[in-house]
């Protein structure tokens, strides 16, 4: 009787969040289109120019600086993917429709009804017909890329300007991610191995320098040269406005700064939640480099048949339900560029005002790594690699994990996650362990996506040593 209870109070909950969700969710698609009225006007009045969004999406064919016609789809009901490449080093397939294929809440529910009414009349399927054209933004942005008109490294007038976070603009600055390098007490001479760790989205190499670093034993000092980067866009890295953060330029970007910069031979690799894409593409360019994979909630969703892979993954990652919080925040974040550029706008680019307020009301006793993470990134940076990186590779990483799983046998594979992450499910990483068999998974009891490291560091540190002193890893 308890129990037939507790279901219809349970049943109960899932539809007052259903109703509200729809309600909330339905406002911010009117609060989105009225904002991007209002950044064009701000953008126009500080830059003197109109910037492009996202908001519409042209259906015409668009010519490029160099005369290459770019394409994209038109399909209606079916939504809209990318076919063709550029002549430059930006790929079109690198782009995800996700940026621009949006539909407001109400209108993707009237669509989906539509869609079930038709196929229920109509059980014969006829061959779609597809056209392709491409968004009028993306063209834009690659108008200048392929043209070679860049814009001037500065931040925007709705970034923040400070030293830390616009430092990659000095004249002097290298143009290279920001790499925090712990070396042997030598210098590094006598390290035998190197360890990239890579860290998630919105966040920095702080993850891992203020937590894990500290926690080494002294033969994990002398035997290891530990590598955190902050990824392009994040923390003190270089936030190119022209860029679209792609997954290939983000590789590109740590091939450069830290592979090549480190003169890296071997390697071991940590990543955690969006790393983790970064780390399989890596770890698949360098096959026989990589020494050991070690991935933190892995977000990977296996795209079922006939889903176009996208918009499938968008939608797990961001459901649009206001409950629980951290579902509401990933839906902020992925579904609305107004929206989500103004709490940029009020949040990073006025970070320090936060943080001064967060150290006076904790009287200085709790370390800021974290929200310094958070708030020193740009929106264009945030917005982009969130879709180009956990959206765009739908269809990529299971084509990775079977390079893993075939090509890197010595390599050895561990997967993370916290029993109570409400961010990406553990279902992420038990795809992970099906598709690559001989993965180690570990499912820690009574963490979350963030205290999965945060708070467990120095039992994280050992299991990092265990993962590299493993027999077939030092054999290989």
């Amino acid at each position: 009787m308890w129990e037939g209870f507790e279901n219809r109070v349970s049943m109960a909950g899932q539809l007052l969040n259903e109703v509200v969700s729809f309600l909330f969710f339905t406002a911010l698609d009117l609060l989105d289109a009225v904002l991007c009225l209002v950044f064009k006007l701000l953008d126009y009045a500080f830059e003197a120019e109109w910037k492009p969004c996202y908001c519409s999406s042209s259906a015409r064919e668009m010519m490029t600086g160099s005369g290459k016609i770019l394409v994209l789809d038109n399909s209606g009901i079916g939504g809209s993917k990318i076919v063709c490449l550029c002549s430059s080093k930006f790929y079109l397939e690198d782009i995800s429709d996700t940026l621009y294929s949006r539909p407001p809440l109400l209108s993707e529910l009237s669509r989906s009804t539509l869609t079930e009414i038709c196929r229920l009349r109509s059980p014969r399927r006829h061959p779609a017909v597809t056209r392709f054209t491409i968004n009028s933004t993306i063209v834009e942005m690659l108008q200048g890329k392929i043209g070679g008109q860049r814009s001037s490294p500065a931040p925007r007038w709705s970034d923040c300007a400070c030293k830390r976070c616009a430092g990659w603009c000095s004249p002097y600055a290298s143009g290279e991610l920001y790499v925090h390098a712990l070396c042997p007490p030598d210098g590094g001479s006598t390290a035998v191995e190197d360890v990239l760790f890579i860290h998630g989205f919105i966040s920095s190499s702080s993850f891992w320098t203020e937590t894990v670093f500290p926690n080494f034993s002294a033969e994990a000092r002398s035997r290891y040269r530990f590598l955190a980067v902050d990824l392009l866009g994040f923390g003190r890295s270089p936030k190119p406005a022209e860029s679209l953060y792609t997954l290939r330029e983000h590789v590109d970007m740590i091939e450069r700064s830290v592979l090549k910069r480190y003169r890296v031979r071997s390697f071991h690799i940590v990543a955690h939640s969006l790393g983790s894409i970064l780390a399989l593409a890596l770890a698949v360019k360098y096959p026989d480099s990589v020494k050991s994979l070690t991935l933190l909630a892995p977000p990977y969703f296996p795209v079922p048949k006939g889903e176009q892979g996208t918009q499938y993954v968008l939608r797990r990652v961001a459901p649009r339900r206001v409950w629980p919080m951290i579902m509401l925040g990933a839906s902020l974040a992925c579904w609305y560029e107004h929206i989500s550029r103004t709490v940029s706008l009020l949040m990073c680019k006025h970070h320090r005002f936060w943080e001064f307020l967060f150290r006076l009301f904790t009287c200085n006793r709790v370390r800021t790594f974290l929200m310094e993470g958070f708030f020193c990134h740009t929106h264009n940076a945030a917005w982009h690699t969130l879709h180009n990186i956990i959206c765009g590779s739908a269809g990529k990483v299971e084509g990775y994990l079977d390079v893993v799983r075939e090509r890197m046998r010595a390599c050895e594979v561990t997967v993370l996650h916290g029993w109570n992450d409400d961010l990406l499910p553990i279902s992420c990483s038990a795809a992970v362990k099906a598709r690559v068999p001989r993965a180690n998974l570990r499912l820690i009891k009574g963490k979350d996506h963030i205290t999965i490291v945060v708070g467990r560091q120095k039992a994280f540190a050992r299991e990092l040593e265990h993962i590299w002193a493993a027999p077939n890893i030092k054999a290989k």
